[in-house]
């Protein structure tokens, strides 16, 4: 029987620090601070947890974290801010291209898409 924590199945084969991560929103190490105040060894595998150890997370999660949909949501509406009031944050987001200062000369495809080749002019004859 799988468990279920924030609509997520986790993998029963994997320690609990490594489950948990695949929640979106935590990571190593928020995924260790949840078992310790959960007061469960990290080292355990998923399908060796009781259904208490499983609702302990579930409520610490609940308590002290925001993952999966109210996350998404919060990042998206933190970057539709940024696009609104016009800030160069916002403008690179909106044209495509990084948002961090990378340089675009050369790489940056991720965020540019594939390369659209531009033909070059002929040159003029005499």
């Amino acid at each position: 029987m799988a468990i279920r924590i924030v609509g997520v199945d986790l993998p029963q084969n994997k320690r609990g620090e490594i489950a948990l991560t695949y929640i979106y929103g935590i990571g190593r190490s928020s995924a260790g601070k949840i078992l310790e105040k959960a007061g469960i060894d990290k080292d355990i595998k998923v399908k060796d947890w009781t259904d208490d150890q499983a609702a302990k997370i579930r409520e610490v999660i609940g308590a002290d974290f925001k993952v999966e949909g109210d996350l998404r949501s919060e990042i998206q509406m933190n970057i539709k801010r940024l696009m609104d009031i016009g800030c160069y944050r916002g403008v690179r987001h909106r044209i495509g291209l990084p948002v961090r200062g990378q340089s675009t000369k050369n790489n940056a495809r991720t965020r540019k898409g594939r390369k659209k080749t531009v033909a070059n002019k002929k040159k003029a004859t005499k």
